[in-house]
């Protein structure tokens, strides 16, 4: 894609993941200036060294960063990655506590220079902070949302592409509620193309999907995350992608069906809390569409969603 004229995106904390944001974003050419801000100077001002040294391979954007959160001033996007990181058999919902101190303390800083910016919380446990990042600031909750599902759908889409023999882009599946433990695929709309998920025949001969492989599927997409930070401390790429893609939908005002994660209102009953949701995304920030149907299964499964995380939201008030 090309640049947005001007487009401004900062992106906070310059650990694995907030580094592979502004990574993805420059390559992507998510945005015409990339700015990365982290209160680790040498830090910030290493990663930001080394991005701009490839500047020669990533087209139009500019990379620039450091200590000063000056650097934020003039953002049309702010994504949000600083925080503690989530340690081997560590579950999301544990980091609430040091992450919501954290973002108290950032999100009033950040509004003061860029007060005018769609903020995309990454931080985990995503869902919580958006909650305590919504109250803290104010902001309309379309203004403020995290990136919710989009990565474990995509997650989830690969898995599905592989088994039924075609283009991740052909499969038509949402995850939605927590990103974490409690998510659930949104099967009774999964399709291949135009075919309902139980129905397609894949084209090598292999057998259709029966329910039981596809909840053992949606276990698989559920714990990724657990599998590479066991292996290599953090996952970074996929997230730096996925995230640099709501940012394009952001900056490019294009209205981008992706399930974030906004603080909802009256959404099937559930209040006050945020999940993840089918969104339109666009320059305005994410609004839920409240038309999603759901089973009664599916219904449940989001309820539990919320509870959970209410519970989590409460004990941190």
């Amino acid at each position: 894609m090309s640049v947005i004229e001007n487009s401004k995106l900062t992106v906070v904390g310059a650990g694995a993941v907030g580094s592979s944001v502004a990574y993805a974003a420059l390559i992507r050419g998510s945005a015409r200036h990339v700015a990365l801000y982290d209160i680790a100077a040498e830090k910030v001002e290493a990663e930001v060294l080394d991005l701009a040294h490839g500047a020669q391979f990533t087209g139009s954007s500019d990379i620039i960063g450091g200590a000063d959160i000056s650097v934020a001033a003039g953002s049309h996007v702010v994504v949000i990655t600083a925080g503690a990181k989530q340690n081997p058999g560590q579950t999301r919902t544990e980091l609430a506590g040091v992450n919501a101190g954290i973002l108290r303390k950032m999100l009033p800083q950040l509004l003061e220079v860029a007060p005018n910016a769609v903020y995309v919380i990454v931080t985990n446990p995503c869902d919580v902070l958006t909650v305590i990042g919504q109250e803290t600031t104010g902001l309309p909750p379309e203004r403020i949302f995290a990136s919710g599902t989009v990565l474990d759908t995509s997650r989830l889409r690969w898995k599905l592409a592989q088994r039924a023999g075609v283009s991740t882009s052909s499969v038509h599946a949402h995850i939605i509620g927590e990103h974490g433990d409690t998510e659930f695929p949104l099967w009774s709309h999964a399709t291949i193309g135009t075919v309902p998920i139980l129905d397609w025949e894949p084209l090598d001969g292999q057998p259709r999907f029966t329910k039981e492989e596809l909840d053992g599927i949606a276990v698989d997409v559920r714990d990724a995350a657990y599998t590479v930070i066991r292996g290599k401390g953090a996952t970074n790429y996929a997230i730096g992608l996925s995230s640099a893609r709501i940012v394009e939908a952001i900056l490019g005002d294009q209205h981008a069906v992706m399930p974030v994660s906004t603080v909802l209102s009256g959404f099937h009953g559930i209040d006050g809390v945020a999940l993840s949701v089918p969104s339109v995304v666009s320059s305005a920030g994410a609004k839920p569409i409240y038309g999603t149907a759901f089973s009664d299964d599916e219904l449940g499964l989001l309820r539990r969603s919320a509870g959970a995380l209410r519970d989590v939201a409460d004990s941190l008030r």
